[in-house]
């Protein structure tokens, strides 16, 4: 009899919370505040507290939080924009939905995220953004690449969908570059009832266009600045990610007492290191 193992089992996970989560629900649906209000405002303050950042905007999706970095980075059609080969198709997506260019570098074989050795060739005149992946949970080698980001002039985007939580050098991802972008599809670290993101940024000036841009550039409703989007978190979504989030350091640190036990276990069969480093990292799987 063989025994299946599912990739993920979000069961597993909302049991334990299913009556919390569901009074967060009822709690929106009785206030019948579906859209922004004080559950986005408590999110964001929330997410910004835990992610280390200044300012975190709560978005519709982790693909929308790419695409509302570049817009109020004035990424235009003719721009070039560096990144990983090794991504999800949303990180060159959203560069391409604007009319520029993804120009593609290489991964380090170590890492699997995009190799700072690379990049610096890769930069023309017209590259005005780098979007570096931080792939499984790990961060890129980001020192390396702010630098040839700041003697470049070009702005950093951190693609943090798979990586919320984690740190560089005791830093926070997602706080390093100019904006970082995170996902919280349902089978993220960090999931929702459906499609939510979060855009971060330590900016003042930058965290006020992307809130602006959010929605369609209005200020105060129905006067419009400039052309934006419908970026908006929905107000049930921020209930649900409020009841999950305060579990996320315990959820990780249970990866990682996994990874221990996948590591040990593979080093007992034999495996080389290239086959257990990426399987058994704590965030492989589960994002």
């Amino acid at each position: 009899m063989s025994l299946k193992v599912p990739l993920l089992d979000l069961q597993a996970q909302y049991l334990p919370l299913r009556e919390e989560i569901l009074a967060a629900i009822e709690r929106v649906c009785d206030s019948q505040r579906f859209i922004m209000g004080p559950e986005i405002t408590a999110l964001e303050d929330e997410m910004a507290r835990m992610l280390g950042v200044r300012h975190a905007i709560a978005v519709s999706s982790g693909t929308d939080s790419l695409l509302l970095a570049l817009m109020a980075l004035d990424i235009k059609p003719g721009d070039e924009v560096v990144t990983s080969t090794y991504s999800f198709f949303a990180t060159a997506g959203a560069v391409a939905r604007l009319g520029a260019r993804p120009v593609l570098v290489d991964i380090d074989d170590t890492t699997f995220n995009i190799d700072p050795a690379l990049v610096e060739a890769a930069i023309t005149p017209r590259t005005k953004a780098m979007i570096p992946v931080h792939l499984f949970g790990l961060g890129a080698d980001m020192d390396p690449l702010l630098d040839i980001a700041s003697r470049r002039n070009i702005a950093v985007v951190e693609d943090a969908a798979q990586a919320i939580g984690a740190t560089y050098k005791s830093r926070p991802l997602g706080g390093l570059g100019a904006f970082g972008c995170f996902s919280f599809f349902p089978s993220k670290n960090l999931g929702a009832f459906g499609d939510a993101g979060l855009l971060t940024t330590n900016d003042d000036a930058l965290d006020k266009r992307a809130r602006l841009m959010r929605t369609h550039g209005m200020e105060p409703k129905y006067y419009h600045h400039l052309v934006g989007g419908n970026f908006r978190m929905d107000t049930l979504q921020a209930a649900v990610l409020r009841v999950k989030a305060p579990h996320l350091a315990a959820w990780t640190n249970a990866r990682r007492e996994n990874a221990t036990r996948y590591r040990t276990l593979f080093r007992e069969a034999g495996l080389t290191e290239w086959g257990w480093r990426i399987y058994s990292n704590p965030f492989f799987g589960a994002t």
